[in-house]
């Protein structure tokens, strides 16, 4: 009975482990997210900062990434950037990898 006991613990730990990590990726996409569009606005380093803090606040308002998407787009379109769901969503992806990337260099 412990060898199934230890092994059940095992896959727990390693349940909350990945938990953990999708949401550090996650925060860390959404931040390198808000740092290309604030790029793209021509946001100063201390209007950087704030804005890719206000894009990873933005995606605790609903499940998803629908609630950033939308943000970005409405803040970009409001700032006169031509960008379109399509280029959000590429972006998206594209810093998915690099939060991966960066994250699993830490490690």
């Amino acid at each position: 009975m412990t060898t199934f006991n230890d092994r059940e613990r095992g896959e727990e730990a390693k349940f909350a482990h990945d938990q953990d990590m999708q949401f550090r990726i996650q925060v860390r996409r959404n931040r390198l997210l808000g740092e290309w569009a604030a790029a793209k606005m021509n946001l100063s380093q201390a209007e950087t900062d704030s804005y890719a803090k206000s894009v990873v606040q933005a995606d605790f308002e609903e499940a998803g990434d629908e609630d950033v998407i939308r943000k970005l787009l409405g803040d970009l379109t409001s700032a006169g950037v031509e960008s379109s769901d399509a280029d959000v969503r590429a972006a998206l992806d594209d810093k998915t990898v690099e939060a991966k990337r960066q994250l699993m260099g830490e490690v």
